[in-house]
Parts: C-alpha cells; structure tokens; sequence
C-alpha cells in the first residue's frame, strides 16, 4: 500500500521526488514552480537524452497545451500537471495506446483515492459528471520511421473551483473538488505513476490488446453516435462502435485514428 505524507498539499520537489521514488522510478524528477509548458519542457530535455520515465511537473502552466493546438486552462497550485517522457519500442502508429493507458490508470486512480468515477471521452479527455475534469495530452518524436520517444502531457482540475475557470467553458469543466472529492496531489500522482508504471509493458506481445480491452469500460464514447473531424478535415458521422487494435475509433465504416469528436446523443 502506497503511502504518502498527508501534511504534502501541493507538489514540491520534495513531495514530487516522495510520489517517484514510491512509484519505482529511478529517473531524477523535476519540479518547477511555474513554466509555459511542462511538455514543452520534456521535449527539450528529450533531445537532450534524458532517460525513460524523466517527469517535469509544475504548479502553475501559463502556456499549457491541450488537443489541436487548444490552451489549457489551469489555477496556481489547484491542478495536476506533469508530462511523462518515454522511450518505448513500439511502432509510431501504437503510440496513442500510451494516453489510453494513463486514462485508465488515472480513472482508476481517482477511484482509489477518492471514491470517484472518472471515465475517458476518445481519445484523451477525462470526464468525471460528465464534464471534462482533465486531459491526456500525447506528442511523439519519429525519426527514421521509429518512435524516438513520447511525451505524455498529463492534466487533472483538482481543487478548482467554478470561478477558476474561464467563463466560457464554466458549464462543461470541473474539478475533483467540485464533484466532492477531497484530493491531495502528490498523492493522486503517485497512485498514478504506481499503477501505470506496473501496466506499462510495451514489450508484451499482448500489450496493445490488453490496453485495448482495459480502456473500452471506461470509455463513454463507445456506443454513442458521434461527429469525428480527422485531422485532415474529413467528418465522418454515425455509430461509435468498437477500437482498433490500435486504439483507433471505428465510426461506421470508418477507422479513426486521431481527431476530434463530439458525441451527438
């Protein structure tokens, strides 16, 4: 069973290094009061040869990124926000099977730590009441046609409250706090960073199955007709009905591998 220092509200070096080292990671973490980007920070640590499973985290993101190229809002010290750099062998069309599995692992998170249901819209948002409580947030770098490496950007509203969000997505937004969870951070990080570390094989033969089949419960996508917009611009409509092996989003006779959704019933 995991432990965690109740006294650690909000992140900090220290509480970020206690969540890492109780997770297994070896990777030395790095915590930053407040930057424009924790992924953007990843990437240049990245290039750089930072090892697997390196975590930049921040209180405060001023220039955070969410889906096709939108900007995440977030308040001083309220959210968690962290990006996670890994080097897994896997082809670059399996890279989206990693926001599946921290999606799952972060619902299952929220549910152990707090008691709260939080389900996954396709491909990457977090839904908890049926609004969106955070994001997953993948950017891969291929080089040569190979998977140099991939960061996971990674948000979750923790204590935020109605007024700390924009006005113009006050309706649609909300916080683990707002559905009536009482959630410290570090904590909710090092459930995460345990359970997804443990799930993270990409070696296994069977991994982009297992993933597949562990995401389909929590998605609210399946099932319900939808609008997809490929990133080229093509809209398919119709039935979301099963995932690829891949992880893509079949919409009637169509395979959606990434883009935007809206669910239309």
């Amino acid at each position: 069973m995991l432990q965690f220092d109740n006294r650690a509200r909000v992140l900090s070096q220290h509480s970020l290094e206690e969540a890492v080292q109780q997770a297994g990671i070896a990777a030395p973490p790095i915590y930053i009061q407040e930057t424009g980007s924790t992924s953007s920070d990843a990437k240049l640590l990245a290039d750089r040869g930072a090892p697997e499973w390196t975590i930049v985290a921040t209180g405060h993101q001023t220039a955070g990124r969410g889906r096709l190229g939108r900007s995440w809002a977030s308040a001083p010290g309220k959210a968690l926000q962290f990006s996670l750099l890994l080097r897994p062998a896997l082809p670059p069309n399996d890279a989206p099977l990693a926001a599946l599995l921290a999606a799952v692992e972060m619902g299952r998170s929220c549910q152990d730590v707090a008691g709260l249901r939080v389900a996954s819209k396709w491909p990457n948002d977090l839904l908890a009441g049926g609004r969106k409580v955070g994001g997953i947030l993948p950017e891969a770098k291929v080089s040569g046609g190979a998977l140099d490496h991939l960061i996971l950007g990674i948000g979750v509203n923790v204590s935020m409250g109605a007024i700390d969000f924009p006005e113009g997505i006050r309706d649609s937004a909300t916080s683990l706090a707002m559905e009536g969870a009482a959630v410290e951070v570090p904590a909710l990080l090092g459930w995460f960073l345990s359970g997804f570390r443990d799930s993270w094989r990409p070696a296994d033969p069977d991994f982009a199955g297992s993933v597949v089949r562990r995401y389909r419960p929590v998605c609210v996508t399946l099932g319900r007709r939808v609008r997809a917009t490929t990133t080229d611009g093509v809209v398919v409509e119709g039935v979301a009905s099963d995932l690829d092996e891949h992880g893509g989003l079949r919409v009637g006779d169509a395979t959606i591998g990434f883009g935007e959704v809206v669910h239309l019933d």
